[in-house]
């Protein structure tokens, strides 16, 4: 079993082949969609608004779409799952009236204004709205630094974690990234296990869930 509340540098395949049997609670994620989306060749706008974009720089990765086995895995070794990008992924996974919607909030023609994903949950259709355009963001108080292509809030993860997790229940991204959603999950206090088998991502996002560590559980969310 790999060891609660650590992150490894490896393929997610490997590591999860060492996970038993729906040992995790809850596994929310967003594999690669084999699109050619690696950071753009290491470019992506980063806009405030249409016609004022700055060019940002990304290590880029590998965008090679997971295989099969790789979602058998997922849904072996977890009780629930979340998967960002369905889309991509149908021919892999069973069928669900339980999707939710991410909501951007963007203006102008710039890139995706909704994500999706499919969960293993028995509801309707849900829609979360918060703000991810470039420099503004829903909450700029509290402003994240994008240190990764395909990066998404930590406070998208908070409110999946809020509304799908239960108290103490383990939650495991298998392609954490930026690691957004281990850093919600120390914030929201559960334990975690996570997997990057890209080296410039995965030092990032152990500074990121350090510094959630650091600041210890908040009290209330969205705090």
């Amino acid at each position: 079993m790999i060891p609660l509340n650590t992150i490894q540098c490896r393929d997610c395949l490997e590591g999860m082949r060492e996970i038993p049997d729906k040992s995790i609670d809850l596994v929310i994620t967003d594999p690669p969609y084999g699109i050619g989306d690696s950071g753009k060749n290491n470019q992506i706008y980063n806009c405030e608004w249409e016609g004022n974009a700055k060019l940002n720089k990304y290590d880029k990765f590998d965008d090679t779409k997971p295989t099969q086995e790789c979602f058998n895995e997922i849904l072996r070794i977890s009780k629930n799952q979340i998967i960002f990008g369905v889309q991509h992924f149908t021919e892999f996974l069973p069928q669900s009236p339980a999707w939710i919607v991410w909501d951007k909030e963007k203006t102008g023609f710039m890139g995706s204004g909704l994500e999706i994903a499919w969960t293993s949950f028995n509801h309707s259709l849900v829609k979360f709205s918060y703000k991810w355009q470039g420099m503004i963001q829903g909450d700029m108080n509290h402003k994240e630094e994008r240190v990764h292509p395909t990066q998404k809030p930590v406070k998208l993860f908070e409110w999946i974690i809020k509304n799908y997790a239960k108290e103490g229940d383990t939650i495991c991204d298998p392609f954490f990234g930026s690691g957004s959603c281990l850093v919600a999950a120390v914030r929201m206090g559960h334990q975690y296990i996570g997997f990057e088998k890209e080296v410039s991502y995965f030092e990032k996002a152990q500074v990121r869930i350090n510094n959630a560590k650091a600041q210890g559980k908040i009290s209330g969310w969205f705090e």
